[in-house]
Formats: structure tokens, C-alpha cells, sequence
């Protein structure tokens, strides 16, 4: 069989569907591991943490040794770390003893993969021959959220038929995805997204204005989408009135899959509608949706902005993206790794600024999201900035 393109953005799709399962399927099983080995809650927050801090370091170290490995036998470690850690969820804490450090091991392992496929997939995809990057960009990163609905639902479905207790099983069916891509990653065609020309180095990239603006822009993307899907499960469980496992499903599902929406509708319109447009307009939507969470005295009103602000951050992250490819066309993998980095950093920041702005307030969640109204607002002006200087950030002149 000779591979083709297509097969490549296929295997790139599944890539980010191994990334929903590497983040999204342990936290359902956080609370199973409680009760079967008496974790406490901040083992349990630790693991969490571990995966995400670990992803980071990874985006860092990859902006100079991608280049030197090489695209393909980067990405298939990718999915064969993602594959042993998620399967190592089953495995380790047998193997290990001490069922914690088992499970601490296994979750270096998937992140390690995760935070790979996070710095690799969107240049693989720019790199293909699409019509239109920015379509191709969100498409993309559509089906981290549908991966994210479909390890809730089936998870979900697979406990209720099943039973909780064989969750090793699932874990392990689960690892089948990324180890059957790493075997497709290794017959697909890999293009380079410099085009053998030089690209520029990390240093180059710092003298660049643009380059710290969309920067900027990637850590508001982060921060305005987690800042509200955390408490997306607080919003169900007061707007419908529904128990905390419902809660659990109802309100992460549904942010996620109005996110991937967002994503699938810009991919298909993108001709119509310039990215500019799109992310400006996204942004004044944001920015009412925080307002409507944080104000709103009715549960439901509140709820349905929640799920709202996921169609409204949709195209954060992959138009942040397609902006910098076009702007600084000569990026190549360091601008992906680094960008990576500062949109992690900000799924790190938004959560912990509402948190903490909660807290002062004593516990008022409206308090903590009436501040996260920044991030979005931030981004607006991050892309009207670029716009005053050319759609794209072209014309914006080195330091």
C-alpha cells in the first residue's frame, strides 16, 4: 500500500485523540484509585500535576533535539511512551510494590508521549499540501475534543457494562490507539515545514516583536479555556441539579464538544470568514461568557454560558498557530515547541488565577471568574494589535 498525505493527516488526527486519552482518562479514575490502593487527595492532585509538569519540560527540551532526531522517530516514541504509560496505569503498580510510584512512573511515561505529540503534530500538518493552513490547523485540533467526549462516553459506557473494577482493561485498550499509530507513523509520508531551508534559532525567534506578542496570545489562549473548564462540572451540578458523577460527564462534555464545533465550523468556513474576523469575534464572545458565569444569579443562564465559552475558545489555539506560521514563516519546530510551552503555561495560570481570586473572595466563584474576564480580554487586544500591523503580524518590524 502507498501512503499518501491523506494517511498523514489521518495518523495526525489520531495523534491528538492519544493526547484527550493521555490527559482525560486518569483523572476518571482518580477516585477508583482512592479506593483501591487509599490514596490521599493530594497524591491524587500530585499525579495530575506530574502529568502536566512533565509535558512542559518536554515542550522545552524538544525546541532544539526534534530537529536533530528527526520528525519520524520523534513521533513514534511519542506514541510508544504514551502507549507504555497508559497501559503502565494497569502494569506498574504491581510491578513497583508501592502502587503510587507505579502509578507516578506510568504517568512520565504518557506525558513524556503527550508533550511530544503536542510539539510535533501541528508543524506535520502545516507541512502537508492543504488548500487552506488555517482550515487544516483547527480541523486539527478538533479531535483533541472529540477524543476528550469520546474517552468520557466510552469510559463511561465500558464502566457501566463492565464494572469499575476492570478498569485495567480499559486502560489497556486504550493504549492500543497510540501503539497502532506509531506503526502507521512509520509508513506515512512526513514533510518538512522549513522546506530545507534553515530555520530560524531560538535567539532569532526572540528578536522578533511578533513572536512574543503571539507568545502572549498562546498563554491567553491556555488560560481563558481552562480558566473556565474547570468548573464546568460546577456549573451542571447547580444549573440541572445533577449528582457529581452526571456532573462530571455533563458539563466537561459539553464544553468540549462545543470547542470542537468551533474548530470544525472554522475548518469548513474559513474560506468565507478571515481568521482575524473569527478570532476577534470569538474573543468579544469570551469575554460575555465569563461576564454571563460571573454575574448570572440563575444556575442554568450560568451553565449555559460555561459551555458556551467552550465554542468561544475554539479557535484560540489553532488560529494562535496558523498566525504564526504566517508570520514567521521560518519558525519551524523551536516556534512550535515554544509555543506549545506558553499555551500549557497558560492552562496552568487560568485555573490558578480564578482559584486564588476565589479564595480572596472568600470562596466566591463570580469573584475568581470576573478576574479570568482578563485572559480573553487580553487575547482581543493581542489580535487587534496584530491587526494594526498587518493581518498575519507580517509587518511587524524586529527588535
Amino acid at each position: 500500500m502507498r501512503f499518501k498525505d491523506s494517511h498523514t493527516l489521518t495518523a495526525s488526527y489520531l495523534s491528538l485523540i492519544t493526547q484527550a486519552a493521555v490527559n482525560n482518562l486518569a483523572p476518571l479514575l482518580l477516585l477508583t484509585f482512592r479506593a483501591q490502593w487509599g490514596l490521599s487527595l493530594e497524591q491524587l492532585t500530585l499525579l495530575t500535576t506530574l502529568n502536566f509538569s512533565v509535558q512542559l519540560v518536554v515542550d522545552l527540551l524538544s525546541a532544539k533535539a526534534v530537529d536533530k532526531i528527526g520528525y519520524r522517530p520523534c513521533m513514534v516514541a511519542a506514541h510508544v511512551l504514551a502507549a507504555a504509560g497508559l497501559a503502565g496505569l494497569a502494569v506498574l503498580p504491581a510491578l513497583f510494590g508501592f502502587a503510587y510510584a507505579g502509578l507516578m512512573a506510568a504517568v512520565v511515561l504518557y506525558a513524556m508521549g503527550g508533550g511530544l505529540i503536542e510539539v510535533l503534530v501541528s508543524p506535520i500538518v502545516e507541512a502537508c499540501p492543504t488548500p487552506r493552513k488555517e482550515a487544516a490547523m483547527s480541523l486539527l485540533h478538533s479531535f483533541y475534543c472529540w477524543g476528550h467526549v469520546a474517552v468520557v462516553l466510552l469510559s463511561t459506557l465500558f464502566f457501566r457494562t463492565a464494572g469499575v473494577k476492570r478498569w485495567p482493561v480499559l486502560a489497556c485498550l486504550w493504549a492500543l490507539l497510540p501503539l497502532g499509530n506509531a506503526l502507521l507513523f512509520l509508513r506515512v509520508p512526513i514533510r518538512s515545514i522549513t522546506q530545507g531551508k534553515k530555520p530560524l534559532s531560538i535567539r532569532g525567534l526572540m528578536r522578533q516583536k511578533v513572536f512574543w506578542l503571539l507568545l502572549a496570545m498562546m498563554v491567553c489562549s491556555g488560560a481563558s479555556e481552562q480558566g473556565m473548564s474547570q468548573w464546568a462540572s460546577a456549573f451542571a451540578e447547580a444549573g440541572l441539579g445533577m449528582g457529581k458523577e452526571m456532573g462530571d460527564l455533563a458539563g466537561p462534555c459539553a464544553f468540549a464538544l462545543l470547542m470542537g464545533t468551533a474548530r470544525a465550523l472554522y475548518s469548513k468556513y474559513s474560506g468565507r470568514l478571515p481568521l482575524r474576523a473569527a478570532m476577534m469575534g470569538s474573543a468579544v464572545l469570551c469575554i460575555a461568557c465569563y461576564v454571563t458565569a460571573a454575574a448570572s444569579a440563575n444556575p442554568v443562564l450560568a451553565l449555559i454560558g460555561c459551555a458556551l465559552c467552550g465554542f468561544s475558545v475554539g479557535i484560540f489555539w489553532p488560529g494562535t498557530c496558523s498566525t504564526a506560521v504566517a508570520a514567521l514563516p521560518g519558525g519551524g519546530t523551536a516556534m512550535f515547541a515554544l509555543m506549545a510551552l506558553a499555551g500549557d503555561l497558560g492552562c496552568t495560570a487560568g485555573p490558578t488565577v480564578v482559584g486564588l481570586a476565589a479564595n480572596a473572595a472568600g470562596g466566591r466563584l463570580a469573584a475568581g471568574l470576573a478576574v479570568g474576564v482578563a485572559f480573553p480580554l487580553l487575547m482581543l487586544c493581542g489580535v487587534a494589535l496584530l491587526g494594526r500591523r498587518g493581518q498575519s503580524g507580517r509587518a511587524l518590524k524586529k527588535t
